[in-house]
């Protein structure tokens, strides 16, 4: 009998994977394996029963890896299970940021009592007239999973889409629409995109990417993404920039104390992957990693092992 425990909540149909010999327990002590999504783990007491963990997500900045591997406990992720979702929450917000939908909206609502309203929108509407995104050039930082659906779907709408990714897999190569252009550098990137998107995961060399001297590459106007990470972005260069005109909109999944100040910042509360079709294949795809390595000792998409 296998035990396990979840530190969030886990959908359904990722427990179900679980047969009979799998137990859950309410005692984080007690268990063998960890299903999480964004709990953190680095003030815990991690047991010596605790043999696996596994994120129902593709980030493990929750997740104390160093320590997990002393001890010897196999960290895995769901790498590629959530990207529909990011990716049409990328769409989504480059289209907020070339239309001013939001505040459209907001207008009717605000003149919800005007009885002649269908007459004043007529009057109002030119002020939040935008640009379409066909024709426009999109920069992809990042071609993993996420990266190349974005670069996908955005060729198709039409866009000029342009990637760099020093270590693009053959698998992603492949999957990557012929008219997309791949480039070797991220300066390149910079300065012919009007609009860049970052896909990559935050570790040392990528914290803070997006700084002074980046966007100092970048066109006038840029339109920014961030739906891979906060800490890629530096918060007060980003001001400087939204501020000066550089950078016209960020829009990012990561809203915090700094971020919800600066003018034209489009914000969600990290909605990328909260979608019931994410959520479950995070979850069976972590519990099937962890049905695999618990009783076959197979490891399939661990982040601190081979």
């Amino acid at each position: 009998m296998f035990q396990y425990t979840c530190l969030n909540p886990i959908a359904q149909v990722g427990l179900d994977v679980f047969d009979e010999e799998y137990n859950k327990v309410e005692e984080v002590n007690d268990a063998e394996a960890i299903l999480v999504r964004s709990a953190s783990m680095h003030e815990m007491e991690l047991s010596d029963k605790l043999v696996a963990v596994a994120r129902a997500g593709a980030g493990v900045n929750n997740i104390p890896l160093d320590k997990c591997a002393e001890k010897g406990i196999v960290v895995f992720n769901t790498p590629g299970a959530n990207a529909n979702g990011v990716k049409e929450m990328v769409i989504c917000g480059m289209l907020l940021a070339a239309r001013d939908v939001d505040g459209g909206i907001n207008w009717v609502k605000e003149n919800a009592s005007d009885e002649n309203i269908s007459k004043t929108m007529e009057k109002a509407k030119k002020n939040f007239a935008g640009t379409e995104i066909k024709g426009k050039k999109l920069g992809v930082i990042g071609l993993g999973a996420i990266g190349v659906l974005v670069a996908n779907i955005a060729n198709r709408l039409g866009m000029d889409v342009y990637g760099v990714d020093p270590y693009l897999s053959v698998k992603n190569a492949l999957n990557i629409n012929r008219d997309v252009t791949v480039l070797k550098s991220y300066d390149e990137l910079y300065e012919m995109c009007d609009y860049i998107t970052i896909h990559v995961p935050y570790l040392e060399d990528t914290k803070g990417m997006i700084n002074e001297e980046t966007l100092s590459k970048m066109k006038d106007g840029v339109i920014i993404l961030n739906y891979a990470r906060d800490l890629l972005v530096d918060d007060e260069a980003m001001k400087a920039a939204l501020e000066s005109g550089k950078v016209a909109k960020y829009v990012t999944d990561f809203p915090n104390p700094a971020v919800v100040k600066m003018p034209n910042v489009i914000a969600t509360p990290h909605l990328g992957a909260s979608t019931e079709e994410s959520e479950d294949n995070c979850a069976v795809m972590a519990a099937n990693q962890l049905r695999e390595y618990l009783e076959n000792g197979n490891i399939i998409n661990s982040v601190n092992y081979p």
